[in-house]
């Protein structure tokens, strides 16, 4: 029986461990081909290459798939173009794209430095920018050559991205335009066939099962809700051609939930149709917060 990405090649970046690699499974076992990329790095980024790329793809072509691993940067512009060369190579066309990669360097504000800071942001936005263009480019070209794509992107928020999280500013707001990259990517590249959404999964895995030990634990027995295992059938949906007419969307995955995430719409106003005074304005701006929802909690808010 036929998988809903038979035929399909997918590209998953930083898919050696964790969310990835279930991700990549997960594709593999619907019958698409992959290019696995990790550039094999420890928790913080720095380099602790054990080969985890090469590993997850000879897993799927152990289990009868296909499967090629990728080791380049993807925040470097040789490494993502490479990686999109690498299917267009390996197996002449490119379908989907699911940008994962990243990793953690978590201090408070005041003690962030800015090579953690800029760290964190290169992997994360410029990691999913950069794959992003490059394919995005291949496909545009695809559509005015009269071969119109069925193409997909997913891309990786976060819960930190849509409310904060203590102690995480440079992810969190990495994670953030994340979003925002996904809503424009999805504006400027549906005329070539492209959808675009992104996901902010709550799952076990090396950056989280650290920062939330008591949350993330394995259970003893019955239905494990933070296996990372639980995220990935969405992300195989979105993937696919049966996801036809989604995109622009933020979804939250986490077990057996997903929620479609409906972020800033407007709210309460007052217009006077003239210019506030300063008073004037603190006075109508503290009247419309008490007819405005409360915010989303910020992870680890005391």
């Amino acid at each position: 029986m036929s998988g809903i990405c038979e035929g399909r090649v997918v590209v998953v970046t930083g898919a050696g461990r964790g969310l990835g690699r279930a991700h990549a499974l997960a594709f593999a076992a619907e019958g698409a081909r992959l290019v696995i990329n990790d550039l094999g790095v420890g928790l913080d980024g720095r380099p602790d290459d054990d080969g985890p790329a090469e590993r997850v793809a000879a897993e799927i072509r152990a289990a009868g798939g296909e499967a090629v691993a990728h080791g380049g940067d993807i925040a470097t512009t040789e490494g993502a173009a490479s990686l999109v060369r690498t299917a267009l190579q390996t197996y002449g066309r490119l379908d989907t794209l699911v940008n994962n990669a990243g990793f953690l360097r978590d201090r408070m504000l005041v003690n962030l430095d800015e090579d953690d800071w800029d760290a964190v942001v290169r992997v994360h936005l410029k990691g999913h920018f950069l794959p992003l263009k490059h394919a995005a480019a291949h496909w545009r070209a695809e559509a005015k050559a009269g071969r119109m794509p069925v193409a997909r992107v997913v891309n990786t928020s976060s819960g930190a991205g849509l409310a904060g999280s203590v102690g995480q500013g440079n992810y969190s707001a990495a994670k953030a335009g994340i979003v925002g990259l996904t809503l424009v990517a999805a504006a400027e590249t549906g005329r070539y066939g492209v959808q675009v959404n992104a996901i902010a999964p709550a799952a076990r895995t090396r950056m989280t099962e650290e920062t939330f030990q008591q949350t993330m634990a394995a259970p003893a027995g019955g239905f494990d809700a933070m296996a990372p295992e639980n995220v990935s059938p969405l992300v195989v949906w979105l993937g696919s051609a049966a996801s036809a007419g989604v995109t622009g969307r933020v979804f939250e995955a986490e077990g057996g939930r997903i929620t479609v995430m409906e972020g800033w719409r407007p709210g309460p106003s007052a217009d006077k149709g003239a210019r506030w005074t300063p008073a004037e304005a603190g006075d109508v701006t503290l009247n419309l917060l008490t007819e405005a929802a409360e915010p989303r909690a910020v992870y680890g808010a005391q």
